[in-house]
């Protein structure tokens, strides 16, 4: 896929290492640089579990998230158009575990405690969570064309109270937190007619909190309502989402029915059907991005492995040698929020690298901070080095390499309906309006309403002067850099006046543009003038169509 090195220097980086693929490199790197840190300093049972091979070896991975009956499962369906096995869709809360929807040869269901020693498959370290979990943990295998670019996990549908959280029988949140660190989107499903964000979701959220740049929000089912209401649904789903999302940026959000049944509701039709494009556009270009996703997580993770580092190191410093270690345990534990500004002003480290003080301050409870380990540079420096040099070196080698041979986009299933013929995007309508009409101009539709116009304007021997016509485009109240540019592209001939069709030409990008519609960089070929287009013929089918 991508190459470490070109073929001629052998693959190997000036220390002599061999890497032939980014993902080997990034394998490599974590192995030799950042393990030895994390496992030094106890990060992997403070924060996440060490990475092995398969995480930086599997395909793109899309999360589902959302309360029951908001169309998780059926919208998997609509992206692969075929049923997968394990699947269930019903109003009621049908699907009661965890489902990853992968790729296989053949069907067939591979249960979580089967899954979980499978090292090809990026799911090991959900051993820690227990049976309990995964006996409600699957593994939904079929050949699918989409499936050969993504992988889809599917959980469960979320309910409110906090009965429901308990009888789980396992941490639903720190689940949701260890799939948010290791996929590449992450999906917020709402429904237009169940808005509420109870508990359980706002704790789900929360646990995704620091994976903010994957998170993407569907407003499905929009369809059941009309314009007026959707306005208002719109604005109560951003509301709330403002309470839980603690962050200034507005969250993307996606409207639209994902089924393949008919719209309940179709004046918002061209809305829907941008919104889904634009969402499998996002879709679509995980695989290309998968790389320097796997290359920020990294980057990310290093990052909060130094100030765990530092942390760890500062309590074990200032822990007495002998007498009054519990005492001074607790001391340091209350005091961890003035110890994060010490170790921010000492180290220059900015406040959003530090873990979460509260979450840290109950965790430390457990540990004997005698038998912390001391800081040592050298490890320190080690990943310091990593992120200055070799992670800066590989980010411009994956953009060379993609270049090269870039990773196809995610094709298949919903993705190849509506790409191409008349039912793609923009068919047949703004500028593509009369595309397939063969020499027919559409302009002449309107062209006599034109003419009336442009015989005002007093033309000379057949043209009207551009400040004329200035006058007249005037009108249309579009900025001057607009009609610039629908002036370029109407005279044809570049002689600085307009004649009856060129100037008809004008009038209809106008309209086009005022129609909420773009303008094209050179004028398509169907838009030509009969009178200046190059073969003779054109004139002729003009006349025709005139008659």
């Amino acid at each position: 896929m991508f190459s470490w090195v070109k073929q001629e220097q052998g693959g190997r980086n000036k220390e002599g290492e061999m890497y032939q693929t980014v993902t080997e490199g990034l394998q490599s790197l974590y192995s030799k640089k950042l393990l030895p840190l994390e496992e030094t300093y106890l990060f992997h049972d403070f924060h996440s579990p060490a990475l092995e091979p398969a995480d930086f070896q599997s395909k793109p991975m899309v999360l589902l998230v959302g309360q029951y009956s908001t169309g998780k499962t059926t919208f998997i369906r609509y992206l692969l158009e075929q049923d997968f096995p394990g699947m269930r869709i019903g109003p009621e809360p049908t699907t009661d575990g965890f489902i990853a929807v992968m790729y296989g040869d053949s069907e067939g269901v591979v249960p979580g405690n089967a899954l979980v020693v499978d090292p090809k498959k990026p799911f090991r370290k959900l051993n820690a969570f227990g049976n309990s979990f995964l006996n409600r943990f699957i593994c939904s295998q079929m050949p699918n064309q989409v499936l050969q670019s993504i992988s889809i996990i599917d959980t469960p549908g979320i309910l409110s109270g906090e009965k429901q959280r308990i009888s789980r029988g396992y941490d639903f949140a720190e689940v949701l937190r260890w799939f948010g660190e290791r996929v590449d989107r992450i999906i917020l499903l709402f429904d237009a007619h169940k808005l509420d964000i109870s508990d359980e979701f706002s704790e789900a959220i929360r646990a995704l909190k620091g994976q903010d740049d994957k998170i993407r929000v569907v407003l499905n089912k929009a369809d059941q309502v009309d314009t007026q209401q959707l306005m208002r649904v719109y604005g109560a789903l951003m509301w709330s989402l403002g309470k839980v999302i603690n962050t200034p940026e507005v969250v993307r959000v996606y409207l639209g029915s994902f089924w393949a049944k008919p719209l309940q509701n179709t004046e918002n039709r061209r809305l829907f059907e941008a919104e889904s494009q634009d969402l499998f556009k996002d879709i679509q270009s995980l695989p290309r991005n998968a790389a320097l996703r796997k290359l920020n997580d990294l980057i990310k993770r290093a990052r909060l492995a130094k100030v765990h580092a530092y942390i760890i190191s500062y309590l074990k410093k200032e822990m007495p040698s002998l007498f009054g270690r519990e005492k001074k345990k607790e001391e340091l534990i209350l005091r961890l929020p003035e110890i994060y500004a010490i170790l921010q002003r000492e180290h220059h480290i900015s406040p959003g690298d530090f873990p979460n003080v509260t979450k840290m301050q109950d965790m430390l409870q457990h540990y004997d901070f005698g038998k912390f380990p001391s800081l040592k540079m050298k490890l320190i420096e080690s990943v310091d080095k990593m992120l200055a040099s070799k992670i800066a070196g590989l980010m411009t080698m994956i953009r060379e390499e993609e270049s090269k041979a870039p990773p196809a986009m995610v094709s298949g299933g919903a993705f190849e309906g509506s790409q191409d013929g008349p039912f793609g995007r923009g068919y047949g309508e703004g500028i593509s309006a009369g595309a397939d009409a063969g020499d027919d101009w559409i302009v002449s539709r309107d062209k006599h309403r034109y003419d009336e116009i442009f015989y005002t304007l007093m033309p000379v021997n057949g043209k009207i002067s551009g400040v004329n016509a200035k006058k007249e485009m005037m009108n249309s109240r579009l900025p001057n850099t607009v009609l610039g540019k629908i002036w370029k592209l109407a005279d044809c001939d570049q002689d600085g006046s307009l004649d009856d069709q060129e100037f008809a030409l004008a009038q209809h990008l106008i309209k086009v543009k005022l129609e909420g519609y773009e303008l094209p960089a050179e004028l398509p070929r169907h838009l030509v003038p009969p009178a200046h287009r190059k073969h003779p013929d054109a004139e002729a089918a003009y006349d025709r169509a005139e008659d």
